[in-house]
C-alpha cells in the first residue's frame, strides 16, 4: 500500500477556507534554518537541497520494504516553513524574516535512514547547506489553521480572520511565528491558484 498524505490525513492538509482548531501531534522533519528574503537564491537552494534528501530517503525506504508490509511506498510531503520575525515592526520585513524550512517524514522513517540518505545525496551533489541539515521531532499541540488562497503577500487577511475566530472561540495566540504549509509549487503555479495552509499555535484564553 503506498500512504498518501492527501488522502489519509485529510484532517491536517484537507484545509479549508474557513478556521479551525486542531491539535497536531508530535511529526518527523527534516529541516534547514536560516534567514533573509525567501526571494532570494540561497533559500531556493536551501529548498533544493531538503527535497533531494527527501526522495533519496523514500527510495531507499521503497527499495528496502517487502512486499508484506503494510506500506511500501509514501508520497513525499509538502514543503513546511515556520516563519517569524525579531523585529516590532508593524510591516513586513522580508530581509528581516527568520525561518525553519522542513519536510515532514512518516513515522516509519528513522533518524539512521536519514543519515544515509544525507550521505548518499552528498557523494553525488554538491550543496553547502547538506551538513546543516538535521532530523527533528516537533509538538505543535493545539492550533488554528485556515487554507490561504493567492498570493503569499495577502496572507495579512488570512490572519486576521483567525485572529477573529481566536477571539469568538476563545483562544489566544502564542507567540509571533507561524507555520505555512505550500500545498503547490510556487514556480509552476499561478499566483492566483496558491494554496497555502497557514498556522499558529494557541491556548485557551484563560491561560
Amino acid at each position: 500500500m503506498k500512504h498518501e498524505w492527501k488522502k489519509q490525513e485529510k484532517e491536517i492538509y484537507g484545509v479549508k477556507t474557513k478556521p479551525c482548531a486542531i491539535d497536531i501531534p508530535a511529526l518527523n522533519y527534516i529541516i534547514l534554518s536560516g534567514s533573509g528574503n525567501p526571494n532570494d537564491k540561497i533559500f531556493s537552494d536551501k529548498v533544493a537541497v531538503l527535497f533531494s534528501i527527501a526522495y533519496k530517503i523514500k527510495m531507499a525506504y521503497k527499495a528496502l520494504a517487502e512486499k508484506s508490509s503494510e506500506i511500501t511506498d509514501y508520497s513525499v510531503y509538502p514543503l513546511e516553513g515556520i516563519w517569524s520575525m525579531d523585529s516590532e515592526k508593524e510591516y513586513l520585513v522580508k530581509e528581516e524574516l527568520q525561518y525553519r524550512i522542513m519536510i515532514r517524514q512518516p513515522d516509519f522513517i528513522t533518524g539512521e535512514m536519514f543519515e544515509n540518505a544525507r550521505e548518499a545525496v552528498r557523494n553525488w551533489k554538491c550543496n553547502p547547506y547538506l551538513t546543516d541539515v538535521s532530523f527533528e521531532t516537533i509538538c505543535d499541540g493545539k492550533c488554528i489553521q485556515v487554507l490561504h488562497k493567492g498570493s503569499f503577500d495577502d496572507e495579512p487577511a488570512s490572519f486576521e480572520i483567525m485572529d477573529a475566530y481566536c477571539m469568538e472561540h476563545g483562544y489566544r495566540r502564542m507567540g509571533k511565528e507561524h507555520r505555512e504549509i505550500y500545498l503547490n509549487h510556487a514556480n509552476r503555479t499561478e499566483t492566483s491558484n496558491l494554496k497555502t495552509i497557514l498556522r499558529y499555535k494557541v491556548t485557551d484564553m484563560e491561560n
